[in-house]
């Protein structure tokens, strides 16, 4: 789905992710879950675009839901997969620490995971291979993202600045729908390692410059990074 010049979004409010359409080749952020190969798929016809076309995808983080795809690219097509230096033995290996699930509601949590199983996300596929980033690098792919720690909701969680797509990508340093309660709105992650790490990490991209706010769940919201920590602690 195209958001905006340049923006598109694969999957829906549950699990999204999104793609990087410039002249010079296409940039992925996450990998959503196994079966958005699919969606991948669809978009780039639709681009009439190849995988061929991708230069590298970059993880917001290692966690099952954020790098589906991302083996199958990577060993498939040679894409390069990105992810911050912290979170590469969790995309690895898919270990973590156990962490509260926080509330609940029975439809929604149903709804989360029969989505997953539908798109074969009970079978993470792990990457073998990955390219460590950190804090501050701009990445020599299309659209030059720009990488800003956001640890918390993991160690290595970081959010992806593209100025050319009027974007922020925070991957779940927030959420703008609660996957376990239904809930829609700006409002914190859940399954999220350190809470207030993750609400202090919102100050880190104040100061950037952007129309877009893109969650791994949740619709895309349109606002300015200036405002996302004081309505986030808000809620």
């Amino acid at each position: 789905m195209k958001l905006a010049p340049h923006l598109h979004r694969l999957g829906n409010d549950i699990v999204a992710c999104y793609l990087i359409d410039t002249p010079e080749g296409i940039t992925l952020i996450d990998a959503g879950l196994p079966g958005h190969w699919r969606d991948l798929q669809r978009e780039l016809r639709l681009l009439d675009k190849s995988v061929d076309d991708i230069r590298g995808l970059v993880l917001t983080h290692g966690d099952s839901d954020h790098i589906g795809f991302a083996e199958r690219l990577r060993r498939d097509h040679g894409v390069p997969v990105f992810v911050h230096a912290a979170d590469a033995d969790r995309t690895r290996t898919g270990e973590k620490p156990k962490v509260a699930f926080g509330p609940m509601r029975f439809a929604a949590t149903l709804g989360f995971f029969a989505y997953s199983i539908r798109k074969n996300g009970l079978r993470p596929r792990y990457v073998s291979e990955v390219t460590e980033i950190a804090d501050g690098d701009v990445l020599d792919l299309p659209g030059n993202p720009v990488i800003v720690g956001m640890p918390g909701h993991s160690p290595g969680s970081v959010a992806v600045h593209v100025p050319l797509a009027d974007a922020v990508f925070v991957g779940d340093a927030l959420t703008t729908r609660h996957v376990l309660t239904g809930r829609s709105g700006p409002q914190p992650a859940p399954f999220t390692d350190d809470p207030t790490q993750a609400l202090a990490s919102l100050d880190r991209i104040t100061e950037l410059s952007a129309s877009w706010i893109l969650p791994g769940h949740g619709a895309p919201w349109n606002t300015s990074p200036a405002q996302v920590s004081q309505a986030i602690k808000k809620t």
